[in-house]
């Protein structure tokens, strides 16, 4: 998740484009390895970070750390923390995050049925 710099033509390219065309800023934001993935698991209810992790086998702690912050960031993640010793943190999503859950029972099909077709 390398930030493109705010004076990059890639950054005014893809910024323009965000502007111009759902779709696209959408993809920003859901877009990327894990985001959906992590969506997909919280989606059946509050998580901690290591009950993340361990659905996450392949993920690094840095990845999904950064991947939570960019959700919280969109307001598709909210983080509790609870004042315990020692300190319990949850994530879970909100209500546009759980908006999600069409888009992502739809990428799954279509996903199933491309890996079907590319296999033959």
């Amino acid at each position: 998740m390398s930030a493109i710099k705010p004076t990059s033509t890639n950054f005014s390219n893809k910024t323009a484009l965000s502007d111009e065309c759902p779709e696209a800023y959408a993809s920003n934001i859901i877009g990327g390895q894990w985001t959906l993935v992590i969506c997909s698991w919280l989606l059946l209810g509050k998580l901690r970070f290591n009950e993340l992790k361990k659905r996450l086998p392949n993920i690094t702690e840095r990845m999904l750390t950064l991947h939570l912050r960019k959700l919280e960031e969109n307001k598709i993640v909210k983080r509790t923390v609870y004042a315990e010793v020692p300190p319990r943190v949850e994530y879970e999503l909100t209500p546009i995050g759980y908006a999600l859950q069409p888009v992502i029972t739809e990428l799954e099909r279509w996903g199933d049925s491309h890996k079907k077709l590319t296999e033959e």
